[in-house]
């Protein structure tokens, strides 16, 4: 049987990082890691020339722009655009022309964040920042193009990049106190799980185009998140509950971002972990 392709956008993200640490665990695929220095996904005759050449069979995109309080400067929307929108459509077209399947990664960030119960896929979108509405537009863009696996998650981090987890132990090992908001909930995603979760999918088979969504299981704010991680660390840093509005910030964030997950795991069986047993293998990688 002819090794499938995968071509892969964002590789030196979080989660291309993660795709690239599982890549040896399938070797029934070829993979192709690219990121904007391989291939500019804003330039759709450069997405043509690669799916002309590469011919791939599956495309996941993990390619962002995901700078949220910074896509609120007016600066700087050609770009978020660009990259959260009109890319999609280029590479969604070139899905549909080369016969690929495509996976294409979104955020809890679509929703406006009233809710109280988890959101499910089909809920009403109503984003309330640029980055959110981009990448809503990004999923109208590749929904309307091929046929597509759009998968929303949130609170992304791991042991590559920028996140959340990397900047509260750096900051517990300088800072004798810090201030972290207790009043937006939504759940912790360790970028290792969701790779496994979109690699476990594309491996199935089964190829069920739809919106799903995936984070770790459970509920939090983002200061039991800190709390987790100052355990964990066993750190001595005095860590202090504030309210959004004593931390504001440029683009709104959701109040509430809990995530749905039970679609992807009827449809694909996919197991998934607690979050704060996923932040323990992360922080064991970091320390």
């Amino acid at each position: 049987m002819k090794t499938q392709k995968i071509l892969i956008t964002g590789a030196n993200g979080q989660l291309g990082s993660e795709l690239r640490e599982l890549a040896a665990n399938y070797p029934q695929f070829d993979f192709n890691f690219t990121d904007y220095q391989e291939l500019s996904i804003i330039d759709e005759e450069a997405v043509n020339k690669m799916f002309d050449e590469y011919q791939p069979h599956f495309c996941i995109n993990c390619a962002a722009y995901t700078a949220v309080d910074k896509a609120e400067d007016p600066s700087e929307r050609e770009l978020v655009d660009k990259l959260n929108a009109d890319a999609v459509g280029f590479l969604a077209k070139a899905c549909k022309k080369h016969n690929t399947k495509f996976v294409h990664i979104s955020t809890d960030y679509v929703f406006d964040g009233n809710g109280t119960k988890p959101y499910k896929p089909e809920d009403p979108t109503e984003p309330v920042s640029v980055y959110g509405i981009t990448k809503l537009e990004g999923e109208r863009l590749a929904l309307a193009n091929t046929d597509v696996i759009i998968i929303r998650t949130a609170w992304v981090y791991s042991s590559f990049g920028k996140n959340f987890v990397k900047t509260m132990m750096n900051l517990m090992n300088t800072k004798p106190s810090l201030n972290v908001v207790s009043d937006q909930y939504g759940t912790p995603t360790y970028a290792a799980d969701l790779a496994s979760a979109m690699m476990q999918i594309i491996a199935s088979g089964k190829w069920q185009p739809d919106i799903y969504h995936y984070t770790n299981e459970g509920m939090i704010n983002w200061y039991d998140f800190a709390i987790e991680i100052k355990e964990n660390m066993n750190s001595t840093c005095e860590v202090n509950a504030i309210s959004t509005s004593g931390y504001p910030t440029p683009a709104k964030r959701p109040a509430y971002s809990v995530l749905d997950k039970s679609k992807i795991k009827e449809v694909y069986g996919i197991k998934i972990p607690d979050w704060s047993e996923s932040l323990k293998i992360c922080m064991q990688k970091l320390c």
